[in-house]
């Protein structure tokens, strides 16, 4: 461990680990803490697309500062102030004060931008699709086990032993980072405002945004379930949050091993093919699942249970996906990295608010997986687009 040398692999989880455990260990919190603050739970569930939005234009703006000033500088900066937010939401005397500091926890998610970053500094095309496979593997181990001990937390000691875990969590990455992350990016030379207009000739090429919302979308399947998720395991199957923060992981168990595939196989098969077959695991299991709940024979366990394929088809597509993104204009991966995070994470959060906004007392399943379908055929459509173009093109990805 250096502060001199490229990070080690295991650096790199950790940071986008972070960023992940930063979305969902509260999650099983939710309906807990709408009793607490004493507001009605689509307001307390809002803390999922506030924080999503945030990030989005966090993301937008940390690219080209990056590019600029290096991964490094950038990367310390966000987790001293993700700390001071943590902090905030601790101490949060209401849920609007609450919502505030949540916001300002989307910092975070320049670790997860910029550690993908390092990963396309570091290595090229296919490989870089495989390394940023292995990293968000290792990172899936963070969701598949942060809302259960999220849930188990809140059982025992209450929400906000959820931000404390974060803060201790926080301040560990913070110094595992400061001895081992040399820079891996190499200094623009060009002003900010230069970098900033770099962002219209990536706005130009369709496969960029093709990639971007291939990825983005199918995700976007993703978190409408984070947003609505709590209220249907809590309202509709009776769960309470050690059992909602269990059963909330499934995703994450689909997730792992669809990033595991996209670190063996990218290699071997095109990048669109992955993007591809992941999306098709993405509606399968969510279409399954919506006529299931249609006909009323739906239960907490194929509720969740098919909730495996939407972690498995994300696993195969964003990795990918976000590589092909970032490989459009090499010379602008950082900047690339955060608008095409930007894009993904911007839908997220209005699938997310829309999901948690649709679902009252009364409501089942139907209306969340929904959404969640709608999403996924969205990704689908985004690739089979690029998949055409590069034919017209004569490209092979």
């Amino acid at each position: 461990m250096t502060r001199t040398t490229p990070p080690t692999i295991w650096t790199l989880i950790l940071l986008s680990g972070l960023s992940a455990l930063g979305m969902n260990i509260f999650q099983p919190s939710l309906p807990g803490m709408a009793d607490y603050f004493q507001v009605e739970y689509r307001l307390i569930a809002q803390s999922v697309p506030f924080y999503l939005a945030a990030s989005a234009v966090i993301q937008i703006l940390i690219g080209p500062v990056s590019d600029k000033m290096g991964r490094r500088p950038v990367m310390m900066v966000s987790l001293v102030l993700f700390l001071l937010a943590t902090l905030g939401c601790i101490f949060s005397t209401s849920a609007w004060v609450f919502l505030g500091f949540r916001m300002a926890q989307a910092v975070i998610a320049t670790c997860m931008v910029l550690s993908r970053a390092a990963v396309r500094d570091m290595y090229e095309g296919p490989k870089a699709a495989s390394m940023i496979g292995y990293v968000t593997m290792g990172m899936a181990l963070v969701p598949m086990v942060g809302p259960a001990v999220g849930g188990l937390l809140d059982q025992a000691f209450g929400w906000h032993a959820n931000f404390w875990l974060l803060f201790a969590c926080a301040l560990l990455t913070l110094v595992i980072f400061y001895f081992d992350f040399g820079e891996t990016g190499t200094a623009s030379g060009k002003t900010l405002v230069d970098q900033f207009r770099e962002y219209p000739e990536l706005l130009r090429s369709p496969r960029f945004w093709g990639y971007s919302l291939a990825s983005g979308l199918s995700a976007g399947s993703f978190f409408a379930y984070l947003g609505g998720s709590p209220f249907v395991g809590t309202n509709v199957y009776g769960l309470n949050s050690a059992e909602l923060g269990i059963y909330f992981s499934a995703p994450a168990v689909g997730y792992f091993l669809g990033n595991y595939l996209s670190g063996r196989f990218s290699e071997q098969y095109s990048i669109n093919a992955m993007v591809f077959w992941g999306a098709i695991v993405n509606i399968s299991g969510v279409s399954v699942s919506l006529v299931i709940t249609a006909v009323g024979l739906d239960s907490v366990w194929t509720f969740f249970g098919l909730m495996c394929f939407v972690g498995l088809g994300n696993g195969m597509a964003i990795p990918n996906g976000t590589t092909g993104a970032i490989s459009v204009r090499a010379h602008l991966a950082g900047t690339a990295s955060g608008l095409s995070s930007a894009i993904m994470i911007g839908a997220g959060a209005a699938l997310s608010g829309t999901a948690s906004w649709l679902l009252v007392p009364g409501s089942n399943a139907v209306p969340l997986l929904a959404i969640m379908c709608a999403s996924g055929i969205a990704g689908l459509v985004a690739i089979l687009l690029v998949m055409h173009r590069e034919r017209r093109l004569g490209l092979t990805v």
